[in-house]
């Protein structure tokens, strides 16, 4: 019975808000004002928080309990992410479309995954990281600060800070340097 009251008490708390937030605003277009707005929503149930958060659509959140955003982090359209095992995702963090994250590996008993329980294990990724498209930060994996993930990359071991990773499983590629650049939207762009 505990735990019937512990699961009632999360989704009381996190799992229904956050969905509800997310259902208001579904059929609303992924643009700037409501990528904020949903962002906003959702901030007001996550632990610690979180300003700035921008927020696509169709985000999926499990263990939302365990789950610490940093400052005006952006996660994309169609992103997962299951903290059971602990995620912290630092200040300026963006998350591109797609991108899976799971702090769990399922175990195997009896030549069976249904059997085998979880292997949770926590997930870090250091500020101002870019993940983009497609890719995998697995279960006990740190990433540091400044890295760039390229597109349909799979993480699976501890990065170095500024760096650049890619592959499967993702290796450094080269160092990231600055690169600044004077457009912050699709408006300072010339015709």
């Amino acid at each position: 019975m505990n735990r019937y009251l512990k699961e009632l008490k999360y989704q009381l708390r996190y799992g229904l808000p956050v969905w509800f937030s997310m259902l208001i605003c579904s059929w609303m277009p992924d643009i700037s004002p409501i990528i904020k707005l949903r962002g906003g929503l959702v901030s007001l149930f996550l632990p610690g928080r979180p300003k700035g958060l921008t927020l696509a659509r169709d985000v999926s959140l499990l263990s939302i309990d365990r789950l610490e955003l940093g400052d005006r982090v952006y996660l994309a359209k169609g992103v997962w992410i299951n903290a059971i095992g602990g995620i912290n995702i630092e200040d300026e963090v963006v998350v591109a479309p797609y991108v899976v994250m799971s702090s769990n590996n399922h175990g195997f008993k009896n030549n069976s995954v249904k059997q085998g329980g979880a292997h949770p294990a926590p997930i870090s990724i250091g500020h101002g990281t870019w993940i983009a498209a497609h890719s995998v930060v697995a279960a006990g994996v740190n990433v540091g600060r400044g890295n760039l993930i390229a597109a349909n990359s799979v993480v699976t071991k501890n990065t170095d800070d500024n760096g650049v990773y890619a592959g499967v499983p993702a290796i450094k590629i080269k160092n990231r340097v600055d690169n600044p650049s004077s457009i912050q939207s699709k408006h300072d762009v010339g015709r």
